[in-house]
């Protein structure tokens, strides 16, 4: 579903993480563990604000159809996806800020980009995405994603 709205966009390679079992960070207090993953996009498009604008409407109608009702900041939400970064793109637009302001202070996100590239170094980061969640564990005392043992239709999930 996710790869038929992007591709409209031009020609794209996907890769799919596994998915992670993660305890809420932020937001109101007793919310379940959510279910994490990443998908990394390899395109020809040539990242714009126009496009990137384009790609997180139709993330957002994505949700939508999958039940999210946006009520409060970090609440509990049956889906929610996020574009992190395209290429060297760079905004700060209302609703949309790339690279994601927080992409290298969450484990939940470096987690699933780590297990489809390791090496991978984000805009902006100082090392890569291994480098950073190794890091990331030895100062903050969020607890490490664990794997999800069901792929519930994640394509490429264990």
């Amino acid at each position: 579903m996710l790869e038929d709205v992007l591709c409209r966009l031009g020609d794209m390679q996907f890769h799919w993480s596994p998915l992670f079992r993660t305890a809420p960070v932020g937001g109101p207090a007793g919310q379940p563990d959510y279910l994490n993953g990443a998908v990394l996009v390899v395109s020809t498009v040539p990242a714009s604000l126009a496009a990137a604008q384009a790609i997180l409407s139709k993330l957002q109608e994505l949700e939508r159809r999958f039940g999210r009702e946006r009520r409060e900041r970090w609440g509990p939400r049956s889906l929610d996806l996020d574009l992190l970064w395209w290429g060297g793109l760079c905004c700060r637009e209302p609703g949309l800020e790339l690279p994601h302001p927080r992409l290298l202070e969450r484990s939940f996100v470096l987690t699933p980009l780590a297990a489809i590239d390791g090496d991978l170094v984000p805009p902006g980061a100082p090392m890569t995405v291994s480098q950073q969640l190794a890091e990331l564990h030895r100062s903050s005392g969020e607890p490490p994603p664990k794997p999800w043992e069901g792929a519930g239709g994640w394509p490429e999930a264990p």
